[in-house]
């Protein structure tokens, strides 16, 4: 008898724990029930999901392969659980609105509108304007370096950290690619590519604002250098993907990388005569103050609009600016290389 009592007891506190780490949200009883309701019946209220029994052509989900809709297709639908999930949240909000309560988090993310099946239309928006400014300055900075800078006598850029902006560029057009995705369609392996891209720019960005800051110019110093962040980025990454997503250990470390290199970047503005250092002193103070949307969270405006949004919009211009720098860098080393060399 007492070994049952005590196994009821750790029934329960488990159950309790659980609660403790889940979101106010869906630890509601109210949205639990509905959910449960919902998968049983495929209803609520009197919007009803198809995927819970048949699809609209009357052909069931789990049906052979030739009878289902291609995977593009499929991209904006969502199976029945998440259905629910989605319809039972914007029922219950619509409840706690009425008597005047705050939205809260379910399943760890703010009540968010679909748009034609997109998850955060507004952020998803953002995710591929920074893609495109990327693009836009990467493929300037390209223009720049190949075609109006000159050569030296070995038929290379004059400019040593050429090679390194370009893999930055890669790092960051990536990134801004997997936010977009996941963004658009929030389930396990879209999350995972979504954080590594970007733990593995922010390791990049690192890297390459030591090697900058310092003038590393050496090779084998620069393997020096950039060989425990990458030991330490790679660690992180595989312990995400591999061990336990933990959202708290990984903002901490993409803070801690980010307002390192934001340091180093402000230090060097601060003794540098370098004539476009105003440019990184607007990026450095800007993407400080823009780092805080991610640290202070507030619930979507009209179900659109969060913080996280406002930090995409926020890094658009950042981008411009910073891209401006970077040529503007290239051509004063150029020219002051250009100046040595004669």
């Amino acid at each position: 008898m007492k070994r049952c009592r005590f196994l009821l007891f750790l029934i329960a506190v488990s159950s309790i724990l659980g609660h403790l780490h889940a979101s106010a949200g869906d630890a509601d009883p109210i949205y639990r029930a509905c959910v449960y309701q919902c998968e049983k019946t495929g209803c609520v209220g009197d919007k009803c999901s198809q995927h819970c029994n048949l699809t609209s052509g009357a052909s069931s989900i789990d049906g052979p392969w030739y009878l289902q809709e291609p995977l593009y297709l499929r991209w904006k639908q969502w199976d029945c659980l998440s259905d629910c999930r989605y319809h039972c949240m914007l029922s219950r909000e619509e409840e706690r609105k009425k008597v005047g309560l705050k939205p809260v988090k379910y399943h760890g993310k703010w009540p968010f509108q679909r748009v034609n099946g997109i998850q955060e239309p507004v952020s998803v928006a953002l995710s591929a304007l920074n893609l495109a400014v990327q693009f836009h300055g990467w493929v300037s900075f390209f223009i720049l370096v190949n075609y109006k800078l000159p050569f030296s006598p070995y038929r290379k850029p004059y400019y040593e950290y050429t090679g390194l902006w370009h893999i930055y560029a890669i790092f960051s057009m990536n990134s801004w690619f997997w936010s977009a995705v996941f963004h658009s369609r929030d389930v396990d392996w879209t999350e995972k590519l979504d954080y590594s891209s970007a733990v593995a720019l922010l390791g990049f960005s690192l890297i390459l604002a030591v090697l900058r800051v310092f003038n590393v110019r050496d090779e084998a110093a620069r393997v020096m250098v950039s060989a425990p962040i990458v030991a330490f980025v790679t660690t992180h990454i595989l312990y995400l993907n591999c061990y336990q997503l933990d959202y708290g250990l990984n903002m901490k470390v993409c803070l801690a990388m980010g307002m390192l290199q934001l340091s180093l970047w402000a230090v060097w503005a601060g003794v540098t005569r370098h004539p476009s250092r105003w440019k990184l002193w607007v990026v450095v103070i800007g993407g400080g103050l823009a780092s805080l949307l991610e640290i202070y969270d507030f619930p979507p405006y009209m179900g659109f609009v969060d913080a996280h949004a406002l930090w995409h919009a926020t890094t658009i211009p950042l981008t411009y600016l910073w891209w401006s720098f970077v040529r503007d860098d290239s051509e004063f080393r150029t020219t002051t290389l250009v100046k040595k060399a004669k």
